[in-house]
């Protein structure tokens, strides 16, 4: 199975005398094995038991405290008979992702390809795509140019393109972590599309437009149009009947009686008849007439009182 870089030996070639004493994970599981065997698929285990230092060579005990039994155990089993377990659901691929973490660890590049291939078959076949906490595993545990991360990626690659929209999650997920959003636009530059099978907006301004109401942004220009007419108008009228007002209080000295009080006070003093002739606009200068509060420019009505200016 194994489609590593690693040469292939014959298995009774590789079953050595000499063994190794492993212990791993926190109960320190011993694990005895041919030291031949495991030094040919490890770089990490060769730099281990073959030091040039002479006492050194002569260890042939090492402890694994960090690692995980099951995996580990799995790692065992590939090594005695190149085969791995076949994932039945998804949630046979969490032990394979711990194993290729390990098998990356101890630079077993055989077990690294025959781990990736699982993996790809397995969602190949079940029609699914690698989730968002998985690619997240493998990101926070690999480094840049990982078999296993690359082939994460472009597959996330492909479903973006293909989906709709991007689910909240990814969207919440790639906000965060830049360096995936960056690696998924490397991963579809590297599909080397045909230029004609990519849409170009420049070309298509329809669908631009189907972004912008243009009938509903005209519609509102002109409104805003006629609304600013009809603010000049106003202003015109109220700066007309101000000079009115300013004209009327040279004339007269008693301007400041035009208060005017609400109709619904009650017990009011009768007014004079100068006050009667001055309100019914008999005293007024020749060329003056009274305003109407329906004609006062900014919206007093008959119900409404005050001072006017």
């Amino acid at each position: 199975m194994s489609n590593g870089t690693t040469q292939e030996k014959p298995l009774n070639e590789l079953l050595s005398r000499s063994m190794v004493d492993l212990y791993v994970g926190p109960s320190n599981t011993h694990w005895i094995l041919h030291e031949k065997l495991l030094c040919h698929h490890s770089p990490f285990f060769r730099r281990t038991f073959y030091k040039k230092d002479s006492k050194a060579s002569d260890q042939k005990t090492f402890g694994l405290p960090d690692e995980e039994d099951h995996p580990f155990k799995t790692l065992v089993g590939w090594l005695y008979s190149s085969s791995l377990p076949v994932p039945r659901e998804e949630a046979d691929l969490s032990m394979l992702f711990d194993l290729y973490l390990m098998a990356e660890k101890f630079d077993m590049a055989a077990l690294v390809a025959d781990v990736l291939q699982v993996v790809r078959e397995w969602y190949k076949y079940s029609d699914t795509y690698p989730g968002l906490r998985r690619v997240q595993y493998v990101y926070a545990n690999t480094e840049e140019g990982s078999p296993m991360r690359h082939m994460l990626v472009h597959s996330v690659a492909r479903l973006m393109v293909l989906e709709k929209g991007i689910p909240a999650h990814w969207d919440k997920a790639l906000r965060k972590n830049g360096q995936l959003a960056v690696d998924i636009i490397k991963a579809i530059q590297d599909w080397k599309l045909d230029e004609e099978s990519v849409p170009d907006a420049r070309d298509d301004p329809a669908e631009a437009e189907e972004l912008v109401d243009v009938e509903a942004e005209l519609a509102d220009v002109e409104e805003g149009g006629e609304g600013e007419g009809e603010e000049e108008e106003v202003e015109e009228e109220a700066e007309k009947g101000e000079g009115e007002s300013e004209a009327e209080g040279e004339v007269e000295d008693d301007s400041e009686d035009t208060v005017v009080d609400s109709p619904m006070q009650p017990n009011h003093p009768e007014p004079t008849k100068d006050a009667k002739k001055k309100n019914t606009g008999e005293g007024m200068i020749s060329g003056f007439k009274k305003m109407a509060f329906n004609s006062v420019p900014n919206g007093i009505t008959n119900g409404d009182y005050g001072t006017l200016h």
